[in-house]
C-alpha cells in the first residue's frame, strides 16, 4: 500500500496564466495541449477542456521515447475514439515534430476551407499550445519552429511571458506558461505527476515518492527493478523495504551500516526520468 503522499500547490502566477489564456482565446483557431505520454491522463489539465469550449484540439503526445510504445499507441486510439487528433513527438531529439504542422492543417482543414472562400487564404492559422509545467512544452515549441523561440529549462514553471511565434508561412503558435490546476484531489495524480518531474521535488517527501514509486514499477514491469538495481522484488515487502534493498544492491551505506535510503531515492527518480530504468509508462487508457 502506497504511503500517503501530500501536496498542494496554488501559485499566484498560474491563476494570472489561466485568465491570460481565456482572454486570447478568441484570437486562435486551435488549442494544442501537450501532454508526458508516460501519464496522459494525470498530466492533463481538466481545466482546459472548459477554457478551450468548442475549439478544433490537437493533442501532442511528447516523451514518447521515455514511454511503452504499445501503450502510447493504447493512447492514441483512446484520444482518437474521443475526438480528438494526436501526434507522438520526442522533442528533445526532435523526433515526430515534424508531423505537427501538417496535422494542425488537417484539424483547421474547414476553417482554411472557409477563409479561402472569403479570399482569406493568406491570413496566418493560429494556434495556442498550452499544457503543465515540465512537459517539454517549449523544447517543443524550438524544435518546432527551427530556433530557440521559447525559453526552455528542466524545470517546472519557467515560461511566463505571452509571444506569437511563427513557424511557417501560414502557421503561428501562441505560447504560454504552463499551468496547473489549483489542487490535487487525487493521490495517483499527484504521484504521477511528481514521479515526471512536473512537481517540485522541495515540495514532496522525496523519500515517499521513491518508496511509492518503487511500488508501481513492481507492479507494472518489475523487471525494470531487477536489471537496473539486480534484485527481484519481493512482493511482500512495502516500498521502504524495496528502496532499503536498493539502496545496500548500490552500497549507499551510513554510519552502522544503516542504508542511505535518502541517497537511493534521489537516484531512483532521476535514473527513472532519465529512461535508465526503460520505456516505462505508469498509466493505461
Amino acid at each position: 500500500m502506497n504511503e500517503k503522499l501530500t501536496i498542494q500547490w496554488f501559485p499566484g502566477h498560474m491563476k494570472k496564466a489561466e485568465r491570460m489564456m481565456a482572454d486570447n482565446m478568441k484570437l486562435v483557431d486551435a488549442v494544442c495541449e501537450i501532454i508526458d505520454a508516460r501519464i496522459p491522463a494525470s498530466s492533463r489539465n481538466p481545466d482546459i477542456d472548459a477554457l478551450a469550449g468548442d475549439k478544433p484540439r490537437l493533442i501532442i503526445m511528447n516523451r514518447t521515447d521515455l514511454a511503452d510504445p504499445t501503450v502510447t499507441a493504447l493512447w492514441r486510439e483512446h484520444f482518437k475514439s474521443i475526438g480528438l487528433a494526436v501526434v507522438e513527438t520526442d522533442s528533445k531529439s526532435g523526433k515526430g515534430v515534424n508531423t505537427f504542422a501538417p496535422a494542425v492543417r488537417s484539424v483547421l482543414s474547414d476553417r482554411l476551407a472557409a477563409l479561402a472562400a472569403k479570399g482569406q487564404a493568406s491570413r496566418p492559422l493560429r494556434c495556442m499550445v498550452l499544457g503543465i509545467p515540465n512537459v517539454g512544452k517549449s523544447t517543443f515549441i524550438n524544435k518546432v519552429a527551427g530556433r530557440k523561440a521559447a525559453h526552455a529549462a528542466d524545470k517546472p514553471g519557467v515560461t511566463r511571458g505571452k509571444q506569437w511565434i511563427t513557424i511557417d508561412r501560414g502557421l503561428e503558435l501562441r505560447d504560454t506558461p504552463g499551468i496547473r490546476w489549483p489542487r490535487v484531489d487525487s493521490q495517483a495524480v499527484g504521484e504521477a505527476l511528481a514521479w515526471t518531474g512536473a512537481v517540485r521535488d522541495e515540495i514532496v517527501d522525496r523519500e515517499t515518492l521513491a518508496a511509492n514509486l518503487m511500488l508501481r514499477l513492481r507492479e507494472l514491469c518489475p523487471s525494470a527493478i531487477e536489471q537496473r538495481y539486480k534484485f527481484t522484488p519481493d512482493p511482500e515487502k512495502n516500498g521502504f523495504e524495496l528502496l532499503e534493498q536498493a539502496a545496500r544492491k548500490r552500497g549507499f551505506l551510513i554510519s552502522g551500516g544503516e542504508c542511505d535510503t535518502e541517497r537511493m531515492a534521489a537516484v531512483l527518480l532521476d535514473e527513472f526520468r532519465a529512461g535508465k530504468l526503460g520505456r516505462i509508462s505508469l498509466e493505461r487508457p
